[in-house]
């Protein structure tokens, strides 16, 4: 074998080296239209052995798309040999076992020395992985917007339905919202519904817990600062007004904060502009403002600690949302949710709650609420060995109905004075039905745990549920 034998030999096993190195497909085709070379990148994303392909038209691919067409059944109206090149585009071959795999195509004539199509070469790019990807981020965003649906907050009662109607006119406008209502009812998902369902739902949701820095930090945090404002600013910093700008910011704990923030959070909500801590240039900002507490505003304001123009500049949509107890009925669908959730958490199979825990969740005042709630079946899943969490699987403060810490209603007398009155049958059954039928109530009332209330009753004749729900 001459020397120009050998180093054409070695070249085209240098070439089948290099070829089947490669992490792409590329596979060769000759003027005819027929395969004439096929790596292992190849072999992997069609499912065919080189040997099952070359010889082959490329048509066994089945390409989705080719210059913009259908791949064509003759070679002959291939564009490729006409335009001699085909840009990287996304399309789809069909697998030997019949299934389609999204690719990026490329392709290029090869010509001899006289400009004479000897062959083409394309190149495959695998986006299995990366469709996989896409479609998990996809599914991660839906999960994200499904979070913020009112399908994730849980409520058939009067007043829930109020609130999901609000959540609907609120998301229409772009006015500010203020949300009223005692820690744990669920301000944030209020929050994020009205955002996930409004036309800023591609914006950013930016939250901001007042309470939690001080007056200093809380400036820097919420309009930024510039390098060299206080000692450590050793770098510009862009606050949270502008990080939400296409967007909504929550600022959750309103009513904590301090007159100076009061001030430079009017004047945003009547120029939309902000100005950086240590800077006097204006930065425009394009953000809807819902602000959140649990406080009284308005008593606030009567007292001299919030400021009469601000609160009426937040509260142009408020909403308020009602405490866990006054809205029983929604209290078993609560359960339900997180008794489901808490389920795919821990990997058990609890069923639900007796009758006896179900009645205890009724009679608690709830003075967390939902946050309360969850936290209280969170509690009873770490104890609850059972198909059904009973009464000794929830937090002791629920058991021992009558330390509940919340008073709730105001009662018709002082529970001392009535605790010393000698308690008939008529006086019981006329408390009853005033509190509903709520032993734990009527306790508070009487001074007395429900316990004893029970015991009054079985005394006197009296049926534990009310002759209505009988």
């Amino acid at each position: 074998m001459s020397d120009d034998q050998k180093n054409h030999v070695w070249d085209s096993r240098f070439a089948g080296l290099l070829l089947d190195a490669m992490g792409e497909g590329v596979f060769t085709l000759d003027s005819r239209g027929w395969i004439t070379s096929w790596n292992r990148a190849m072999e992997r994303i069609s499912g065919y052995r080189a040997e099952e392909a070359i010889g082959r038209p490329c048509s066994i691919l089945k390409f989705s798309r080719c210059f913009g067409r259908e791949c064509p059944a003759d070679i002959t109206e291939c564009q490729i040999y006409k335009k001699g090149i085909v840009a990287p585009s996304e399309c789809r071959l069909q697998h030997k076992n019949g299934h389609q795999i999204s690719v990026i195509k490329n392709a290029r004539v090869l010509k001899d020395d006289n400009g004479t199509v000897i062959g083409v070469v394309e190149t495959l790019t695998d986006l299995t992985e990366l469709t996989a990807a896409r479609r998990k981020a996809e599914e991660a965003e839906q999960k994200l917007l499904e979070k913020h649906q009112f399908g994730n907050i849980i409520g058939k009662s009067h007043a829930m339905r109020e609130v999901f109607q609000a959540i609907r006119v609120a998301a229409k406008s772009d006015a500010s919202v203020l949300l009223q209502g005692e820690s744990g009812t669920g301000k944030e998902l209020v929050a994020g519904a009205i955002h996930y369902n409004s036309e800023r739902s591609k914006g950013p949701l930016v939250t901001v817990n007042c309470s939690a820095l001080s007056e200093s930090l809380l400036e820097s945090e919420l309009f930024g600062h510039v390098r060299g404002a206080f000692t450590g600013a050793h770098r510009d910093r862009v606050g949270r007004f502008e990080e939400a700008h296409g967007g909504t910011i929550l600022l959750d704990e309103i009513g904590d904060v301090s007159p100076l923030i009061q001030l430079k959070l009017l004047r945003v909500l009547q120029e939309h502009q902000i100005e950086r801590v240590g800077d006097t240039t204006p930065r425009h900002i394009d953000l809807r403002v819902i602000a959140a507490t649990h406080k009284d505003l308005y008593s606030l304001v009567r007292e001299g600690l919030f400021r009469e123009d601000l609160f009426y500049r937040l509260k142009v949509f408020p909403v308020s949302l009602p405490p866990l107890r006054e809205r029983r009925e929604d209290i078993p669908l609560l359960v339900r949710h997180f008794v489901d959730n808490f389920n795919r958490k821990t990997g058990k199979s609890i069923s639900g709650l007796s009758h006896d825990a179900m009645r205890l969740l009724m009679d608690y005042q709830w003075p967390g609420n939902v946050r309360e709630l969850e936290n209280a079946i969170e509690h009873a899943f770490v104890l609850c060995e059972t198909q059904w969490i009973d009464v000794f699987d929830l937090p002791v403060e629920i058991r021992r109905m009558d330390l509940a810490p919340w008073t709730g209603r105001a009662s018709a007398e002082p529970a001392a004075a009535a605790g010393r009155k000698k308690l008939d049958r008529e006086s019981l059954l006329a408390l009853l039905q005033e509190c509903g039928w709520n032993k734990a109530e009527v306790g508070r009332r009487l001074g007395k745990s429900r316990t004893s209330v029970w015991k009054y009753m079985k005394q006197y004749g009296i049926p534990l549920d009310s002759p209505e729900a009988s």
